[in-house]
């Protein structure tokens, strides 16, 4: 593996520590701590100097870091040496000795002879193979750190270490864990500081916000984004434009790489999720990383292409909408809801306006991700239109398809909700037969009221309302794209217990009630839905 020209140093949130006293007197050869000969200069940066040193004990080569402490990097250079110390892993750097001479910090650790990740990358330089090689490694190094209780904070390529020959060890070490939270010790940061490289980022980590073991993941699911495609898609011209990318929709690997294995890209898009909620564990990516092996490629793809120039279509797939549906913030969504019911009110419309009160409020209320409204919730409108067809049981099945939980949740409340309070305005039953609302219901405030709103806030009702919502969220449980088979058994196993939870809960609220309309084909066909909708978009 030949080594590839430096890459530009990666702009972070720290000002860079002004290095001062960090060269040795006279050069090469300066003897640190009575016994580590400083033999050639490897790299400097803003925290510290890094220099291949001889062991005169032991007669090994090493890596000697020096911080200088009296520039206020003591805490910093401190935890670095604690993290290291808790852990023990061939895909860390291990750190042999840490001591304090002549107001700097020294850090005795192993050498590692090779590169950086960031120099392979820049070079294009690594085949797949390679590249789950060290997805692999460091998947296994985080796990390590994680069970330990060191949260890494700053994964990026420049950050990994790609040793020359790995003679069966990790393709890879993960090293620089000075900006690590460790369990159990005083934070390094206090609640809204931010540290870390803006590029590589989680979300919560930029806003301030708790940073655990997800963020890690966001992180090296960045970094595997990168090396797969050959470009890091939050990275903007400038540290601002970065700002404004982190958080963002991000565009399916598949769109840049679609001849990478479908099920390694969409474990990396999962893991790249603005809500850490999303993301799923690192050992669910190191498993796909594993199911990707065998079928990699052993030959360098050419990634600065493959955004569009590479493969055929694949320009088209980059310019394709992004994985997820624009969101607008809920303060937005609320005043947009409340000037329509003002607008139908003035009009002379005061049960319409009470109705779009009673129908909206829900859409605008219901917790989203990041403050914000999915847009994907409108579309629960369709739940009242397949009641008309008989088949408004298929609609959590439909709502199950979001990627967030908040949002299926969300979707499948709504569709229930919708269905109830259109059932009094509709000729024929939706879902459960409802009083007919009077002819005039729209210029009648108090008949929309008691014909209207008032049928729907049963307690059979909104007992279907959390049932459908929690079926929502729970459909990617059980399909999942595992295989034919068992995304067979885990729908009909959904739709089944949906059915009978639905015939349980009306037995004992509402016993009189006939069967709701469509029950048991509504339900084959979410099942078939859930099923097709899966294979279209590649498993979990």
């Amino acid at each position: 593996m030949r080594r590839a020209p430096a890459t530009p140093p990666e702009t972070t949130l720290r000002e860079p520590l002004r290095v001062r006293r960090l060269e040795p007197s006279g050069g090469e050869g300066r003897l640190l701590l009575g016994r580590y000969r400083a033999l050639e200069r490897l790299g400097a940066g803003g925290f510290g100097v890094v220099w291949r040193a001889r062991d005169e004990w032991l007669g090994r080569e090493v890596a000697v870091k020096l911080v200088p402490l009296a520039d206020g990097e003591r805490a910093r250079a401190e935890r670095e040496a604690i993290a290291a110390a808790r852990l023990s892993h061939p895909a860390i750097v291990a750190l042999h000795e840490a001591a304090e001479e002549g107001g700097e910090l020294a850090l005795i650790s192993e050498l590692v002879e090779g590169s950086t990740l960031a120099r392979l990358i820049a070079g294009d330089e690594l085949d797949d193979r390679e590249i789950i090689a060290i997805g692999s490694a460091l998947c296994s190094a985080l796990t390590h750190a994680h069970e330990r209780g060191v949260v890494h904070r700053d994964i990026k390529p420049q950050n990994v270490l790609v040793p020359d020959r790995t003679d069966g060890r990790a393709a890879a070490k993960l090293a620089d864990f000075g900006g690590a939270s460790l369990a159990g010790e005083e934070a390094l940061t206090r609640s809204g500081d931010v540290l870390g490289t803006l590029a590589y980022m989680a979300p919560e980590q930029l806003d301030g916000g708790e940073v655990d073991e997800r963020s890690d993941l966001y992180s090296l699911a960045l970094v595997l984004y990168e090396a797969f495609s050959g470009e890091n898609p939050v990275r903007g011209a400038t540290p601002a434009a970065t700002v404004r990318q982190v958080g963002e929709p991000i565009a399916p690997l598949a769109s840049r790489r679609p001849d990478l294995a479908r099920t390694l890209a969409a474990a990396i898009d999962r893991a790249l999720d603005a809500d850490p909620d999303e993301r799923g564990e690192v050992a669910e990516l190191a498993g796909a990383l594993e199911r990707a092996r065998p079928a990699a490629r052993g030959r360098i793809v050419p990634r600065r292409r493959a955004a569009g120039e590479g493969y055929p279509d694949a320009g088209a797939a980059a310019a394709a909408p992004q994985r997820t549906l624009p969101r607008v913030p809920a303060a937005l969504a609320a005043l947009a809801a409340a000037a329509l019911c003002v607008w139908q009110w003035a009009a002379g419309r005061p049960g319409l306006a009470l109705l779009l009160a009673a129908g909206l409020a829900p859409l605008c209320l219901l917790p989203g991700r990041r403050g914000r409204v999915g847009a994907g919730r409108p579309l629960a409108v369709l739940a009242p239109a397949l009641g008309a067809a008989g088949l408004a049981g298929c609609w959590p099945a439909l709502a199950g398809q979001q990627r967030c939980w908040r949002e299926r949740v969300a979707c499948g409340m709504l569709g229930m909700w919708w269905l109830a309070l259109a059932a009094p305005l509709a000729a024929r039953a939706l879902w459960l037969p409802a009083a007919r609302a009077p002819a005039d219901w729209a210029a009648s405030a108090p008949a929309t009221l008691h014909a209207v709103i008032e049928p729907a806030l049963t307690t059979a009702t909104l007992l279907a309302v959390l049932l459908w919502g929690a079926a929502a969220a729970a459909l990617p449980l059980l399909v999942r794209g595992a295989g034919a088979l068992r995304d067979t058994l885990g729908a009909v196993l959904w739709a089944a217990l949906l059915a009978a939870a639905t015939l349980r809960a009306q037995a004992a609220l509402a016993p009189a009630a006939p069967v709701p309309h469509g029950l048991l084909a509504a339900s084959a066909l979410g099942a078939g839905v859930a099923l097709l909708c899966r294979a279209l978009r590649g498993p979990v």
